[in-house]
């Protein structure tokens, strides 16, 4: 199994590049859908959220909900490092899960594991070794108009959205290859593309 970590800031373009490896060939597991199973009800990272935070991030379904959660951790750094040391260590032994049936059904699978939080996540030194750690880029301006533009944040949302991930710096320095998303969707598709094929004739 190769192994790539797929990392880049909110609205970067990463699941576009995400996407475009797994039209290629790649097993695509997406961090954020198994930080919300980890989170379903009747799981123990829903109780323990509910504890922390109480039953006001509770929908009435019994569900989390996560614009109400949202608004306390993405203004609080404490509330996001408590939310964080809930929900990581579960993700992380659920990855570690998937990797393990990915493999077992191709030895010789490539799979991208697409992660926001990457740099944080791995600053506890106990996490996933990769084969290449991917970071797709975009200055902060274009994910501050991405975010207003397409998905109807205001500009201090967008901006606490923003500020509440790693830097920019902190990303591209664990990158082995960037990937530029500043252009076109199609400047991006060809990055991805040419990224695959040197992983196909390295793996």
């Amino acid at each position: 199994m190769y192994l790539i970590g797929l990392t880049g800031g909110i609205a970067s373009g990463k699941s576009v590049v995400a996407t475009r490896l797994a039209e290629r060939g790649a097993i695509h597991i997406d961090a954020d859908v198994l930080a919300r199973e980890v989170v379903e009800p009747g799981t123990p990272g829903l109780a323990a959220i509910a504890e922390r935070f109480g039953d006001g991030v509770i929908g009435a379904d019994g569900s989390l909900d996560r614009a109400a959660l949202g608004a306390i951790v993405f203004q609080d750094p404490e509330a996001r490092l408590d939310l964080n040391g809930i929900t990581h260590p579960a993700v992380k032994a659920l990855t570690t899960k998937r990797f393990a049936e990915a493999e077992q059904r191709d030895p010789g699978a490539v799979v991208v594991y697409d992660v926001p939080l990457l740099v944080e996540a791995s600053k506890g030194g106990d996490y996933h070794q990769f084969d290449l750690v991917v970071v797709v880029n975009a200055s902060r301006e274009t994910r501050i108009s991405r975010l207003v533009e397409l998905r109807g944040l205001s500009r201090e949302e967008a901006n606490h959205r923003l500020n509440s991930q790693a830097t920019d710096t902190e990303r591209l320095a664990i990158a082995d290859v960037v990937i530029d998303s500043n252009g076109t969707l199609d400047d991006t598709l060809r990055q991805a593309d040419a990224l695959w094929e040197r992983v196909v004739t390295r793996a």
